[in-house]
């Protein structure tokens, strides 16, 4: 009896033993796998946290794309700025040229018309001649025998339009507008040479010939 009692508390405590350390074991193991868990619960958060950062580095190209954009239509408008600054410049330029001919050419109609009245201020005298031998008579000649002469009068001789006055042809390469709407009258400067001048306003002259 004592032996089968040795034996059977022998074997309650190998049950035991064996027992308590796989049951320690399992514990563990539990313990160990909490961890693990608590890992998989974080990796969401992380991923979580790592969506914005995608969504940055795909919102970087949109937002180069329209600061290109924007320096692209900046720089088009900076070259447009440019080119109309350039042409009106340049139509200032020409405008500026243009009135400093214009204004030239005033001046020396001005002052041709100025040479024109002084060797005018004096008719020549009855009996002078021109160099072709033209005699110039007062009679015939001056503000006392003005008329007015029509685009289509006279006579077309040679290629050209001649009017008579006095018993001579006269006539020019190209007769000034107020030639045909003022009473004219011709006459011999004293410097031999002839003109046409406006009866109503003597600043209105051109030089012409005799046929």
């Amino acid at each position: 009896m004592k032996v089968f009692g040795v034996i059977g508390l022998t074997t309650l405590f190998l049950l035991l033993g064996t027992t308590v350390p796989a049951f320690a074991q399992e514990e563990h193991h539990d313990e160990g796998a909490k961890p693990a868990e608590h890992q998989e619960q974080a990796k969401p958060a992380k991923q979580e946290q790592a969506k914005p950062e995608k969504q940055q580095e795909q919102a970087k190209p949109q937002q180069q794309g329209q600061q290109a954009k924007t320096q692209e239509e900046h720089q088009q408008k900076n070259t447009e700025q440019q080119a109309k600054n350039q042409h009106e410049a340049t139509q200032k330029q020409q405008q500026v040229k243009s009135e400093q001919n214009e204004e030239k050419n005033q001046q020396h109609q001005q002052q041709a018309t100025k040479q024109t009245q002084q060797s005018q201020h004096q008719y020549a005298k009855n009996g002078q001649k021109d160099r072709s031998g033209h005699e110039y008579n007062e009679s015939h000649f001056g503000p006392s025998h003005a008329a007015r002469f029509e685009a289509n009068g006279g006579r077309y001789y040679n290629g050209r339009r001649e009017y008579n006055s006095g018993g001579y042809w006269f006539y020019a390469s190209s007769y000034p507008p107020w030639f045909y709407q003022q009473n004219v009258f011709f006459v011999m400067g004293a410097d031999g040479l002839w003109y046409a001048i406006a009866v109503d306003d003597p600043s209105l002259m051109f030089e012409v010939n005799i046929g």
